[in-house]
Parts: C-alpha cells; structure tokens; sequence
C-alpha cells in the first residue's frame, strides 16, 4: 500500500496556489482538484457502506487471487492462493515448509516435498526419518481423503467464500482514512479504531473490489488481485497422484 505519489501531491499544491490568484477580479476557474472525480464514487461514501459495497463485491465474483501473509494462534502462513466459487490452487508455506494444495470440487490434493513428509511423519507420531514414505510422496499429489482430520484444515486455504468472511473484516469503529493507491489504482482507505482494528484499501475504479489489507493486532497483511480473472483447474496425472494409505500427519 503506499499513499499518494509525490506527484499528485505537488499538482494539488499548485492547483491550490494558483487558486489564490485573480485575474480582473475574477477567481480562476477549475481550482478544485476532486479526488474522487472519474472515480467509481464510493470514496465519498461511509465507510460502513464502503465496507458493504466491498463486501459485495468480492462475494459477487467468481475469482480472485490472494497473496501475502496471515498469523494466527502464534504460526505465520504465507499464502498465494487463486480461488474460485468451485476451487482452488497455490502454495502455502509455514515454519519453514511450501506445500501445494489443488481443490477441484470436493477433492482436495496436497504436494510437497520429501523433507516436509519426513517431517511431519516425525510429528505425526509415524517416525521421523520414514525415507521410503517420503520418497514415495516426494512431488506427489497425495489425495486428502474428506474424512481425515486434516481435510478440513487444508480445504480451509482452497474456499473463496470462507476465507473472504474470515479476513475482509475490520473491527471497531469504522471510519475512512483518506485516498491513496495499490499498484496504480486509486484507492479509498478504511479503518477500524483508527488502524489498530485493521485497514482495507478499496478500489476506486471499476468495481469497488477490496485492494488491500492490513489484519487487526498483527495479524498479517494481504493482497488482492485479478478478480473475476478465470482460471483452469486440472486433475493430476494418474502418475502424479499417490494415496497416502493412512490418515495424514496431524501436524
């Protein structure tokens, strides 16, 4: 997220000092720079209603991609997933480990590395070091099956909907917190509490989708990009794709 460029900033300071001017008695005309002129017009609304709007939005799309990075109960998790209404694809990584997670449907896969398998065996209560197991999932979509315990867990960073509601969400008193710009796009900002509640930059182009997020009390900072951008989601080879024949490391 960043604020608005230098450059717009000196041009609504000229703009403002040749106001002060006049010309045979008469103000100059066009003396006022509007930061919401050609713009989708939800920066001159509410927050509460920008926050709806937006809301709205991302509900209303098929697609989106999310980057960035979320904490919660004390673990970091990068993600960079795309989602969509029926699926998902990307990486997540945490302490250290990536794993791919493919969603098509109700199936879900995961894929990693040998060492990640190594390790979760380890702490899985399977022994640390099981090299013929590891080496069997090495680079392999390992099918999640719906009643492992981990199904859930997993599935959770491959749904649209269920990650939108859990993080396009501000607390406190909401309030906007000026203009600014995501990658190009004019933005409006909101908040809540002032910031220590989370911010949200939301477009003001086009369709007032959600730009930009900074989480409440550290709790990770995320991005959101091609919305409604339609993407392909292919089942794994059959020489890609392993079962793991017992239940998942819990860890």
């Amino acid at each position: 997220m960043t604020a608005i460029p230098q450059g717009r900033t000196r041009r609504a300071t000229l703009v403002s000092a040749a106001c002060a001017l006049v010309v045979s008695g008469t103000a100059l005309t066009g003396c006022s720079e509007d930061p919401d002129e050609g713009t989708n017009g939800v920066g001159k609304l509410p927050a509460a209603e920008i926050q709806r709007k937006t809301r709205a939005a991302a509900d209303s799309t098929d697609a989106v991609r999310l980057s960035g990075n979320v904490v919660t109960s004390g673990r970091t998790y990068k993600l960079d997933m795309r989602l969509k209404s029926d699926g998902a694809t990307g990486s997540v990584t945490v302490q250290g480990a990536t794993f791919q997670l493919l969603r098509i449907g109700e199936q879900l896969y995961l894929k990693a590395d040998a060492g990640f398998w190594s390790d979760a065996g380890g702490e899985g209560g399977e022994g640390k070091g099981d090299a013929a197991a590891a080496d069997k999932l090495n680079g392999k979509f390992v099918k999640v099956p719906q009643g492992d315990p981990s199904y859930k867990k997993f599935s959770g960073f491959t749904d649209k909907d269920v990650l939108l509601d859990g993080l396009l969400t501000l607390h406190g008193k909401l309030a906007t917190d000026g203009h600014h710009e995501q990658d190009g796009t004019r933005t409006i900002r909101i908040n809540g509490d002032a910031g220590s509640g989370g911010t949200l930059d939301v477009s003001l182009e086009g369709t007032p989708y959600p730009l930009s997020l900074t989480r409440a009390g550290g709790g990770g900072t995320l991005t959101f990009s091609s919305w409604g951008k339609a993407f392909a989601l292919e089942k794994p080879a059959k020489d890609e794709t392993v079962d793991y024949g017992r239940q998942l490391p819990t860890s």
